[in-house]
């Protein structure tokens, strides 16, 4: 075919076929490419795998939980928790650092709500829990992590800080029995 080719056309043919040749894949990268793909796709589909059976568990886990749990069970009201049985338990503030640096109920920690799973070491199984935030609906999911996740020892406050505030703090199962706090 090169010999029909003046020396012109054979130089630009040449040329063409150089970059064709640069430009091309050698078979080899198409197969070590390949191999990576299917090792990639078969990671992912086995790490698919393991998340559907981790929720699959979870969901089990939920179920079972609100199968046995009783209506109100997870939840106190301040005018239940007489106050001596304040230094008995364990009290998480479940608000921001900012709020439990302006008010908490005395002897309280600081652990914000979306945290409780990830520093439970530090939350025992073997005394009361009282966890609270604001109003109560923060705290309430927070427990309901630790409750399903194996603490059964958790109230919420019912209410939260504030009306824990309203009620009489320390005070309120004294108040609530129409008996004078004692200080």
């Amino acid at each position: 075919m090169l010999k029909n080719l003046d020396i012109g056309q054979r130089k630009l043919w040449r040329s063409s076929q150089e970059k064709t040749n640069v430009n091309m894949p050698h078979p080899l990268k198409y197969f070590t490419m390949n191999k990576l793909i299917v090792a990639f796709v078969g990671f992912f589909l086995a790490c698919a795998s393991a998340v559907a059976n981790d929720k699959s568990k979870l969901m089990d886990e939920i179920a079972g939980y609100l199968e046995f749990a009783e209506y109100g069970g997870g939840t106190i009201f301040a005018e239940q928790i007489p106050r001596s049985e304040y230094a008995k338990m364990m009290i998480i503030d479940a608000r921001d650092a900012a709020q439990f640096a302006k008010e908490h109920i005395p002897g309280a920690v600081n652990i914000e709500w979306r945290q409780v799973l990830a520093k439970s070491a530090n939350i025992p199984k073997d005394k009361s829990v009282l966890i609270y935030c604001n109003t109560g609906s923060l705290s309430a999911q927070a427990g309901f992590a630790l409750r399903v996740s194996g603490w059964e020892n958790v109230k919420i406050l019912q209410g939260g800080f504030a009306e824990w505030k309203s009620k009489g703090g320390l005070d309120a199962n004294a108040k609530a029995s129409g008996a004078e706090p004692k200080h």
